[in-house]
């Protein structure tokens, strides 16, 4: 990622200052191995494959048809992650803190902004807390799913700090246009439908 701006050029250098010394405290605690761990089954937990692959897989197992709805906007959700995490990696193209060489890392690309795992945590989070509200007992823990997943791309030093706030950021954006164009009962039963090549009847 290069810039002649300087302003921007001294914010990217306190951006990598920042992300460094948050590394290096974390580094120095007790149980900063344990804590490597849990950050690479959160990584697993967020990944875009893994989300993609369990949500078909939910919408295919559990026929349900209260359930269409939520399920078809999620996964509009998800796709248009992809799409704008993808675009904005492409253009901005800035480079990850380290390179990962854990071939049991499901595959991070090399681009560093944003974080898809900070806009896709924070968009489920937003999803399930005002666009499909869960009871406070369940959005508890997703929250808490959600931080630790951002937090987790420092610690296994797979991005730096701007790049988890714009993906969170535009996690939230996201959930903000899955509510704009909220995909009617009508046509998630069409999309189910054709998807799992079955007549799925409205719900009378």
């Amino acid at each position: 990622m290069r810039t002649s701006s300087p302003v921007l050029k001294y914010l990217l250098e306190k951006d990598v200052q920042v992300s460094k010394h948050f590394v290096v405290a974390v580094s120095n605690l007790s149980f900063f191995k344990s804590l490597r761990i849990h950050s690479r089954f959160l990584e697993i937990s967020c990944d875009g494959i893994a989300w993609f692959v369990s949500w078909i897989a939910f919408i295919w197992l559990l026929s349900s048809k209260s359930l269409y709805q939520m399920q078809v906007n999620m996964l509009f959700g998800l796709i248009l992650d992809v799409v704008i995490v993808a675009v904005l990696k492409a253009l901005v193209r800035r480079r990850r803190p380290v390179a990962s060489k854990d071939m049991l890392t499901i595959g991070p690309d090399k681009f560093s902004f944003p974080s898809g795992h900070a806009s896709r945590a924070f968009f489920v989070l937003l999803f399930f807390a005002k666009l499909y509200p869960l009871h406070i007992v369940f959005l508890m823990p997703v929250t808490a799913w959600a931080v630790s997943v951002a937090i987790s791309r420092l610690i296994l030093q797979r991005h730096y700090v701007l790049d988890i706030c714009a993906g969170a950021a535009i996690g939230v954006l996201e959930a903000l246009i899955v509510g704009l164009l909220w995909i009617s009962e009508e046509t998630a039963f069409s999309i189910v439908g054709f998807v799992t090549e079955e007549t799925v009847d409205s719900m009378e």
